[in-house]
């Protein structure tokens, strides 16, 4: 009988899962071993140590938080404002990635390196969004800031519930959303 290996992303996945309840302090290999049900010792064929799990497990993030996310609304190939919708929804459906960055936030926030990847997330977002917007308006100025406002309101929707009035939390977001995506200035 073959004894089927624990796949590496599964790894990665569960440290990134770690790391999103606790911060990289409970990214540990003995704990990771116990939550996918299998030994520490599989783990060393894969890493040479808990630090290049850290690393894989912050490509793992980064990759997820822009990359592919951009490249999924590239592929809707719709219009400006398709594409914008797609990208809604898209970062809507990756919610553990959004839940994993607080703790990845705040982490940078003691580790340059971590706080240099953050940095290229955060730009790559931006640009991409400033794009799709200059597009929308044809105004570089009106772009750049209704990028700035569309992630800051994101970021800020996990810290707080924007219950305002008679409108719920998503009821909210979805304004903000449609008055960030309408084509006027």
């Amino acid at each position: 009988m073959v004894n089927a290996r624990t796949p590496r992303e599964a790894w990665v996945r569960a440290a990134l899962d770690a790391l999103t309840e606790g911060g990289p302090e409970t990214v540990r290999v003995e704990v990771l071993a116990k939550r996918l049900g299998v030994t520490k010792g599989g783990f060393y064929g894969y890493f040479d140590g808990r630090a290049q799990l850290l690393s894989e497990t912050l490509d793992l993030w980064e990759r997820e938080a822009a990359q592919a996310v951009i490249d999924e609304v590239e592929q809707s190939r719709g219009g400006t404002q398709e594409r914008l919708h797609s990208l809604f929804a898209s970062v809507k459906a990756r919610e553990n990635i959004a839940r994993a960055e607080f703790s990845i936030r705040e982490w940078a926030r003691r580790d340059p390196a971590v706080a240099a990847r953050l940095r290229r997330v955060d730009r790559a977002r931006l640009d991409y969004l400033r794009e799709l917007h200059v597009e929308l308006t044809g105004d570089p100025a009106e772009a750049a800031a209704r990028a700035a406002v569309m992630i800051g309101v994101w970021l800020a929707g996990h810290y707080m519930r924007f219950d305002t009035g008679n409108f719920d939390h998503d009821a909210v977001l979805e304004l903000v959303f449609e008055r960030m995506t309408s084509g006027a200035p």
